[in-house]
């Protein structure tokens, strides 16, 4: 006699797994994009055509999209600023061959959070959407203010004050994570995970020594400290009384 089995009352409920909406029309990226997602846990619903994905962006509740910038029927950005015009908050990482920096710039502008030029590692893909879906809701923004302190998102400028600060992109990178977190403690693994990808590295520096250089740059002498070293722990970026 088979048993039907009956499922257990006690067992902690499973996650959803992530919804990702892939907008592609190069087949054999999409079908490599798509299995390496599902592969980790994702959740991939693929759409060939720019119309198409703006008819299933509208009406379906994703994670987080992945869309093409040359799409038949509707160009990317065009998909991309019809959504954000829709009130479609969705996280979304452009997808491009075209590498300059007006292309990331134009593609940031028309509302997409990341860029990610081709031919890219399936690995950076799956961390930079792990990356956005960790990130706070509201960061629709393109104006950070922390104190003295304001970050221009697309200017890709920080000042302190009014006077401009020159940073490499991994500091930009490093502080706008601070900066979307004031007053919070900010551990090593967190900053290795969400502004390298690492997973883990055991006894590295890294961090210490980019918040060094960083810090050498934003808390000036005579100027009051705001990056604080947490003992034992990591960093704060903590907005002054």
């Amino acid at each position: 006699m088979n048993a039907t089995s009956k499922p257990d009352p006690s067992a902690p409920a499973q996650e959803p797994a992530p919804r990702v909406l892939l907008v592609e029309d190069d087949g054999k990226i999409a079908q490599e994009v798509a299995e390496e997602l599902e592969s980790r846990g994702f959740s991939v619903r693929h759409e060939r055509t720019g119309s198409s994905g703006l008819s299933v962006g509208l009406g379906g509740n994703f994670d987080v999209m992945i869309i093409d910038r040359m799409l038949p029927e509707m160009d990317g950005l065009t998909l991309i600023e019809t959504l954000r015009g829709r009130q479609v908050s969705t996280p979304v990482l452009v997808l491009s061959a075209m590498s300059a920096v007006d292309d990331r710039v134009s593609g940031l502008k028309a509302g997409g959070d990341d860029y990610l030029t081709k031919p890219f590692a399936m690995e950076e893909l799956a961390a930079r959407l792990e990356a956005l879906m960790r990130r706070p809701n509201n960061t629709r923004e393109t104006m950070l203010h922390v104190g003295p302190l304001a970050m221009d998102l697309i200017e890709r400028t920080v000042t302190r004050d009014g006077v401009v600060i020159e940073l490499l992109p991994r500091e930009f990178r490093l502080l706008e994570y601070l900066m979307r977190r004031p007053n919070q403690v900010l551990t090593r693994n967190m900053l290795l995970e969400d502004v390298w990808n690492y997973r883990f590295i055991p006894q590295t520096n890294l961090v210490d020594v980019h918040i060094g250089k960083l810090r050498r740059k934003i808390d000036e002498p005579g100027a009051t400290p705001l990056i604080q070293s947490i003992r034992g722990t990591g960093f704060m970026l903590r907005i002054p009384e």
